[in-house]
């Protein structure tokens, strides 16, 4: 088994495969294929490929130079724990070179996971939503 990390230009993702293994890590049931690829197709993004299976995906979504935010890191399940999560993370940050501040929202049991990849909590800002 050799895992393979590539950026979306190196290796496009097909919706279907997203949204296999958002179905395994139960999340976004709502979410439609071709919404799913529209999204794919305007953001930075990239996979973790266990030969010709999706196990791993993270996007971010970007202005293209000032800001960038970290979004749907997920993991098979199977492979969670593994450190592929965190090689994932690092290859999209190298996608992300060129952005001035990468941000991210997580659940807090997430924090010491984004910590190891030298990301800080901020006491300054509050996440907001509105829906």
């Amino acid at each position: 088994m050799e895992i393979k990390i590539m950026s979306f230009s190196e290796r496009p993702i097909k919706a279907i495969e997203l949204m296999m293994l958002y179905h395994d890590a139960n999340w976004w049931g709502e979410r439609k294929e071709q919404d799913i690829d529209k999204m794919l197709n305007q953001e930075i993004s990239v996979g973790a490929w266990n030969d010709d299976v999706l196990i791993g995906f993270a996007r971010a979504v970007t202005d293209g130079k000032f800001r960038a935010y970290i979004e749907d890191v997920v993991l098979h399940t199977e492979f969670q724990k593994s450190g592929i999560g965190t090689k994932l993370v690092s290859k999209l940050l190298e996608e992300l070179s060129h952005i001035d501040v990468v941000s991210l929202f997580c659940e807090e049991d997430l924090i010491p996971f984004y910590e190891k990849n030298n990301f800080k909590s901020s006491k300054s800002q509050f996440v907001m939503h509105r829906k």
